[in-house]
């Protein structure tokens, strides 16, 4: 047996890439908790145009939620108060 590739050095790269999957996925969705209205009013807004109807409203509504996502990033916020205003929203 090659002393190279244990079991045990398997398991601790496995075990590191687990971690690297798991801060990906909480970046994204604290990503999607910021962008996720306006990513779906520009993909509900797509699909209008792709069908052939007028968009006009997914647009504005696309551009009025990055405004506002935009206001929320430059606001300076601590940890207490992070998802103050996505917890608003609901």
């Amino acid at each position: 047996m090659n002393k190279l590739f244990s079991p045990k050095q398997r398991g601790q790269g496995m075990m590191e890439y687990v971690i690297i999957v798991a801060m990906i996925a909480v970046a994204a969705i604290g990503v999607y908790s910021v962008f996720g209205q306006t990513i779906r009013n520009q993909t509900s807004g797509l699909a209008n145009e792709v069908a052939g109807k007028p968009a006009q409203a997914q647009i504005q509504a696309a551009g009025t939620t990055a405004q506002t996502a935009a206001t929320r990033a430059n606001t300076k916020k601590g940890m207490s108060e992070y998802n103050k205003d996505n917890d608003a929203g609901n």
